[in-house]
């Protein structure tokens, strides 16, 4: 007889942070079921240097990317989640386009979820490309929570 170890593995709820109200409410949904589902919420923000096609672009020696990154994912589980409670979250910075690596995170996740739109949204799109995306590439179950929870019907 084979002993289960499931029970002894640490799973997590994989939230896609980028700031929007979108991903804010995601961030919210998942810290309410955290405790229900027996998973650790842990937040990811993805930085991406910008591209440029052709001749290199020159970035002041000043601009940190990443430390941006931490200061707006850390920012935002503060406002969602309060001090207290953001002490509780995993933070991370993952580099790279938000589709892939996300999708690569939620190999080890219980659950994934992201909003249905970030910052690039399009008025009246119902569904991002990053979670239109995941919701057929991701390795675990997905939750994607669209629009503000508050006002939810």
């Amino acid at each position: 007889m084979t002993k289960d170890t499931t029970s002894t593995i640490e799973r997590t709820i994989v939230v896609g942070v980028d700031g929007s109200d979108s991903s804010k409410a995601a961030l919210e949904w998942a810290a309410a079921q955290a405790p229900t589902c027996r998973l650790t919420p842990c937040c990811d923000r993805n930085v991406e240097w910008p591209t440029s096609y052709g001749a290199m672009v020159p970035w002041p020696e000043n601009v940190d990317f990443e430390a941006d990154a931490r200061t707006m994912l850390a920012q935002s589980v503060d406002q969602v989640l309060g001090a207290d409670r953001g002490a509780e979250v995993t933070q991370r910075v993952l580099h790279g386009h938000p589709a892939p690596t996300l999708e690569d995170a939620s190999r080890d996740a219980g659950l994934l979820v992201v909003g249905s739109r970030g910052h690039g949204e399009f008025a009246g799109m119902l569904l991002g490309s990053v979670s239109e995306f995941l919701a057929t590439h991701a390795h675990c179950p997905i939750v994607i929570v669209r629009g503000d929870q508050k006002n939810a019907d």
